[in-house]
């Protein structure tokens, strides 16, 4: 039952604050960067195949980003690229470390609800870059909010199990909010925990399932909407 929620984890990215179109917008700015060597949807194409080669060694966040982009217009190129043309690149990625932090409608409204009504331990579970997350995370001014941050290489039931142990707490007493159907909540059901899915306006093609049901999962359009379901 939903009433012997006593975790509840937050995704970051795109749940908490707007992420991805940031990411699209430095990549419709690269394709333009390397319009010499294809068009748009095969640079675009070229860079999503080089990430996911990455991803075992790299893993998730704009330093990966930036790698993979490199790579890309150097494969692309023939080797050709010019080192200027490399600079832009890297400052294009560096621009995502510096991004605004854009709250999205109603979570800290949500937060300060949860926190007033006690009850539930409040953690953050998110991915990508370490120094990055954690600097996102202070600037975004919610850490007073939050009992635990959780930084994860990747989102698995394994990992999401480890989570559980290291917050001592029952999966049927966990319960997980964020934007990714295959991130967020696939995994935690499967380890018998509760999600709660806030769709956001884009998504990175790498995190895109087919919807689904399920007795544990709800699906909601804002953060606010929680408060009526717990």
């Amino acid at each position: 039952m939903k009433h012997a929620i006593k975790v509840i984890a937050f995704d970051a990215d795109d749940t908490l604050w707007s992420n991805e179109p940031f990411f699209q917008e430095v990549e419709r700015k690269y394709t333009e960067l390397l319009s010499d060597y294809g068009g748009a949807e095969e640079i675009s194409a070229e860079l999503f195949k080089t990430e996911m080669g990455n991803l075992e060694c790299l893993g998730y966040g704009a330093k990966a980003f930036t790698i993979s982009m490199v790579e890309t217009a150097l494969r692309m190129s023939g080797q050709k690229i010019s080192a200027e043309k490399v600079q832009q690149i890297i400052l294009l990625g560096k621009s995502l470390l510096q991004m605004p932090i854009e709250l999205l409608p109603g979570v800290e409204e949500t937060l300060k609800a949860l926190k007033e009504q006690g009850g539930y331990r409040l953690v953050v579970a998110t991915k990508g870059d370490l120094l990055d997350q954690e600097r996102k995370l202070q600037r975004s001014g919610l850490m007073p909010y939050f009992d635990h941050i959780e930084i994860m290489s990747d989102k698995t039931e394994k990992e999401y199990t480890r989570l559980l142990h290291v917050l001592q707490v029952a999966s049927e007493e966990f319960l997980m909010i964020g934007n990714s159907l295959k991130s967020d909540i696939q995994p935690v059901l499967s380890i018998g925990g509760y999600g709660v899915h806030i769709p956001f306006e884009v998504m990175w093609q790498h995190e895109v399932v087919d919807t689904f049901t399920h007795p544990r999962l709800k699906q909601v359009k804002s953060p606010m909407e929680l408060m009526d379901w717990l």
